[in-house]
């Protein structure tokens, strides 16, 4: 089971130096990967119809995570970067499929791409998308880029997405693993049709009973187990005996990835407890703290 990290995009601050140092730091203990969030824009959540119930506000940073990986590429050489996730129908699918070549390239086949539909309906006004029929939209997105990224000059003619003999060049240079992640059983079927992996936001009850569904679903559609991977998400502020339990709980169910989270950014409304940090060190000391203990389940 490979472990990750969330990196800390609300609270590591903006100094280039300190991102540099955590994903360095990830890398030289050991870490499989890095998993960063996506917001374009931050809004605020009072007086909307229909309410924004999402777990950030107009005050929560978020570097952009493309730009972030084009960084980080530059500065580690083995951890893997994947996104987790980035909000793709408010995206345009040919422009994220050249973005995600450009990562594999530059990262050297370092790149894992986790997608999902997102709650913020002000963004997507924003980026004028239509926030209705978001799901459908992304299925297809998902096919668009995997034609581009296939070679050569495909077209495509969807309900959303129409293009002639077109193609991107550099191409990658090795697959981009397309995840994605969410709460509902929704995602779970699509996954289970068309993802190579599923990331589940946290590591409670609720997490493991879509997780066995996620199973059951995949060999629903012909496929082995052992083809989708399976991502857990742990607060750091549970404490060592938790994160081996968890650990060991998440391998048992088939598990390919279990990643640490200590940014406090949204505990408000998944339960969990703070950490509490309020500097980039005590983020880049919490890497340490966590892998000691699990690196061998």
């Amino acid at each position: 089971m490979k472990i990750g990290a969330v990196f800390p995009t609300c609270e590591i601050g903006n100094d280039p130096a300190a991102i540099r140092d955590f994903a360095q730091a990830a890398e030289e203990l050991g870490y499989g990967h890095i998993v960063v969030y996506d917001h374009v824009l931050g809004a605020e959540h009072a007086d909307r119809e229909p309410p924004l119930a999402g777990p950030y506000v107009e005050t929560d940073p978020f570097h952009e995570p493309f730009v972030l990986y084009g960084y980080l590429a530059a500065l580690t050489r083995k951890v893997e970067l994947a996104t987790g996730v980035i909000i793709l129908p408010q995206r345009q699918a040919a422009l994220v499929a050249k973005q995600a070549a450009e990562l594999q390239l530059l990262s050297e086949g370092r790149f894992r791409l986790g997608v999902g539909t997102g709650w913020n309906w002000v963004e997507y006004d924003a980026l004028g998308v239509p926030f209705a029929g978001r799901g459908k939209r992304m299925e297809e997105q998902v096919a668009v880029m995997r034609a581009l990224w296939s070679g050569g000059t495909p077209s495509f003619d969807g309900d959303f997405h129409q293009f002639e003999r077109a193609g991107i060049l550099p191409e990658p240079p090795a697959p981009i693993p397309v995840w994605f992640g969410g709460f509902s059983p929704v995602a779970i079927k699509r996954t289970a049709r068309i993802g190579d992996g599923f990331l589940f936001g946290a590591s409670n009850d609720g997490m493991r009973r879509l997780c066995a569904m996620l199973g059951d679903e995949v060999e629903a559609n012909g496929r082995a187990r052992d083809e989708v991977g399976v991502e857990a998400i742990l607060h750091y502020s549970e404490g060592p005996d938790a994160w081996r339990k968890e650990a060991e709980a998440w391998k048992a169910l088939g598990a390919t990835h279990f990643t640490m989270r200590a940014m406090d950014t949204g505990v408000h409304l998944t339960g969990e407890k703070p950490a509490g940090f309020t500097s980039p060190q005590q983020h880049i000391d919490a890497l340490a703290d966590f892998i000691e203990v699990v690196r061998d389940v």
